[in-house]
């Protein structure tokens, strides 16, 4: 009799361990948000971790019904009145290429595309005002999206060169004499060509007392880094000018980046039908309907609520404390602890303005704006922060928002899973 409520004990043991086993096995696959982690070295996020849940209920129930009450018409889609606005680059005199270069410089570019793109058209404003041979600016690999893509790889360098031949000298690759001058050397020890604390916003006569004497004297000068290093005040005409130049005439994408982005305008413009959405070659059949539906408007929204922006914020967004510890976590592997906002309370933060809204906020603003539930959005953005449990509240309002992003289709693009329209569109 002992032997058996033994054995019996043994088996409710064994059921009970494996009922919690295949408890811990479902659980990830029904809340797959809550396990992501921030970064290869943070914990998993299993425990102590509260579910994101809407935090303006009642806001989300007003534009809900509203939209269901109202269905008023928006103006936003009508164009902007002329407000004399006119291109700086209308009054830029014939430029003059200097006979002598003083030297070569170079920039190290970190950041996002955007900061990395007004980094290359300050460095190009330097070069004039240092008098320097500019070498194609070189793209640090962000550690957020580990993107190792060079200039090259995303700006058409030739295009490039050619645009700016008679304003500064431009080569894409140092002389011999001078191929020591890398990354690699300036992070191994300090070095007297390179000028590593250039100050946010520099003034032009800040980069003549100190980098123009390091020209002159080695021949080189290597700025890292280089984000920001240039003001937009107090800047002779001819360098803000020059600076545009570069930014709308200059800097164009490779063609392969330039089809992708006509792809996704079109696809926008002439959204495919459901039988089409399931093909590869989709955008190549949406251009043959061009002559059976009018084009359709869009909205092209870029939230900012990634990874790194909601860890750099040090904003409670509702995650429990399992999400306070991994957003910390993060922001010492990314920052090294260097947040000012996290010496600031969740209160403080958002009463200053410095908390980023989600996706249920920005769902909701753009409803006040007007936007009805038809309004067609376009998600351009990398991975959204918890967007399974934020962003049901952007569906309701927006039910035809498109959750496929531009990076998703660019890697099945070159996979070459994806077939592209071949058409001709006109520059904006």
């Amino acid at each position: 009799m002992m032997r058996l409520n033994y054995q019996r004990h043994c088996y409710q043991l064994l059921r009970r361990k494996a009922m919690c086993g295949l408890f811990v096995l479902i659980f990830p696959l029904i809340f797959p948000c809550l396990f992501t982690p921030f970064t290869h070295a943070s914990p998993s996020t299993f425990s102590e971790w509260n579910v994101p849940k809407p935090r303006h209920l009642r806001l989300l129930r007003s534009a809900l019904q509203r939209e269901r009450l109202t269905g008023e018409q928006s103006d936003l889609w009508a164009p902007l009145a002329d407000q004399g606005w006119r291109p700086y680059l209308g009054s830029v005199n014939a430029p003059s290429l200097p006979q002598k270069s003083e030297g070569y410089l170079q920039v190290f570019l970190d950041g996002g595309l955007n900061q990395q793109r007004m980094g290359i058209c300050d460095a190009v404003a330097v070069a004039k005002i240092l008098n320097a041979t500019l070498v194609i600016p070189h793209l640090e690999v962000n550690p957020v999206w580990q993107d190792s893509s060079s200039f090259m790889d995303i700006f058409d360098v030739d295009h490039f060169m050619n645009v700016l031949k008679d304003d500064i000298p431009i080569i894409k690759v140092l002389p011999d004499e001078f191929s020591w001058s890398t990354r690699e050397y300036y992070a191994t020890a300090i070095r007297g060509t390179r000028i590593k604390r250039a100050p946010v916003h520099a003034s032009a006569n800040w980069y003549l007392e100190n980098v123009f004497p390091v020209l002159q004297s080695n021949g080189i000068a290597a700025i890292s880094p280089f984000s920001h290093r240039l003001s937009f005040d107090n800047l002779p005409s001819e360098i803000q000018q020059l600076r545009c130049k570069v930014n709308f005439k200059a800097l164009v994408f490779v063609p392969h980046i330039r089809a992708l982005g006509d792809a996704l305008v079109h696809r926008l413009r002439y959204p495919p039908g459901q039988s089409q959405a399931s093909s590869t070659d989709y955008l190549r059949e949406t251009t043959d309907q061009n002559g059976k539906q009018n084009p359709q408007k869009f909205v092209v929204l870029h939230l900012r609520f990634d990874k790194d922006m909601a860890a750099h914020s040090a904003c409670d967004f509702g995650g429990g404390k399992a999400e306070k510890l991994a957003l910390a976590k993060y922001r010492q592997t990314i920052w090294q602890g260097r947040v000012l906002n996290s010496q600031f309370t969740d209160k403080e933060l958002r009463s200053q303005g410095r908390c980023p809204l989600t996706p249920e906020e920005v769902g909701l603003l753009l409803a006040a704006l007007g936007f009805d539930n038809n309004t067609r959005l376009y998600l351009a953005s990398h991975k959204v922060h918890c967007l399974t449990n934020f962003g049901f509240a952007a569906l309701l309002l927006f039910p035809t928002l498109s959750l496929t992003t531009s990076n998703s289709l660019y890697s099945r693009y070159m996979e070459g899973k994806l077939g592209f329209p071949h058409y001709e569109t006109s520059s904006p």
